[in-house]
């Protein structure tokens, strides 16, 4: 692929522009870490963050319109809007998902508070030794990490950092299924991050330190996978089946839906004291096509970025 030159950010029909300091919370002078962002019919941004207000929304302009969540969750993980209207937020270190309305009323809990299932694993300070720490699979949750629901209201969630599974539920909650155990063949994990549930009810899983996606029926039988990304942190799909990935090695990827890469970039022209990306998290398109990129520049950067955790790259393409 031809490197891109330009000021712009991305290749052909995929180029976008940065819209520099866009975020403008009134609240908060940092998001700290944005671990979760979803964007609704309307174009208001859901900002799931590891600040004093965990749940920000903002215009597609970046004016804060309302704020909730304070003092609910351990840490912050990963979020989802659901086709209801509902936002999903997992906290893995109460190893919990919950499902909110959109201002922030609780409406269902899943899992035990405070109660991590048995996989053998041991919390480190190493991700990679506390990955490899976990022995078994075991039961929803320990530390989940990412959520997704699908057009029927089942509900997937990636357990990840404490476990090696994704689960599934019905849309009251009931536990129906699991799949996944430690390790690197098909079917097996090693921090399965964060999952995205396409119109054919396809499970894409963001399999972070096996540096690939998998794909699953809602079963959980595999279908496919692909290779040609580093730490892949997120998955995002566009209405025309584009896939978005934000990758914690800096850099953004988009492909088409036959898994062909048309666009990528990252820190190419920028300094090392002043990089475009610290550690890519999450990342989503609003309708008319701009993208939005959550970052946990503090926990993997250890650089507070303030609001600039949150980017939004305008689409020019």
């Amino acid at each position: 692929m031809k490197i891109n030159l330009s000021p712009l950010y991305g290749n052909g029909a995929h180029r976008y522009e940065l819209v520099p300091d866009w975020a403008q919370p009134e609240s908060t002078d940092s998001f700290v870490d944005v671990v979760g962002l979803s964007v609704d019919a309307q174009d208001r941004i859901y900002v799931f963050n590891r600040s004093s207000h965990p749940v920000i929304v903002l215009d597609s302009s970046g004016r804060q319109l309302s704020c909730w969540g304070e003092g609910r969750f351990g840490r912050p993980h990963g979020s989802c809007l659901a086709p209801d209207g509902c936002i999903y937020c997992t906290d893995d270190y109460r190893h919990m998902v919950y499902r909110f309305t959109t201002g922030g009323e609780q409406l269902m809990a899943l899992g035990q508070p405070d109660q991590p299932s048995d996989t053998g694993h041991r919390p480190g300070f190493d991700i990679f030794e506390r990955v490899a720490s976990i022995e078994r699979a075991g039961p929803p949750f320990n530390q989940p990490t990412g959520v997704a629901v699908s057009c029927t209201g089942a509900i997937f969630v990636s357990d990840g950092y404490g476990n090696a599974r994704v689960h599934r539920f019905n849309a009251s909650g009931e536990h129906l299924l699991s799949w996944g155990e430690p390790g690197g063949c098909p079917g097996q994990f090693r921090l399965p991050h964060n999952l995205w549930v396409d119109h054919e009810d396809r499970v894409w899983v963001a399999d972070r330190e096996n540096h690939r996606i998998q794909i699953f029926t809602a079963e959980g039988a595999f279908l496919d996978q692909w290779t040609d990304v580093m730490r892949p942190t997120h998955i995002f799909m566009d209405a025309d089946g584009m896939v978005y990935v934000s990758e914690l090695v800096r850099r953004i990827s988009i492909f088409s839906p036959d898994g062909t890469l048309v666009a990528r970039w990252g820190n190419e022209h920028h300094s090392v004291d002043h990089p475009l990306l610290y550690g890519p998290h999450v990342m989503v398109t609003d309708s008319r096509g701009d993208l939005y990129v959550g970052e946990v520049a503090q926990s993997y950067g250890k650089v507070d970025r303030g609001t600039n955790t949150l980017q939004k790259f305008a689409r020019v393409g």
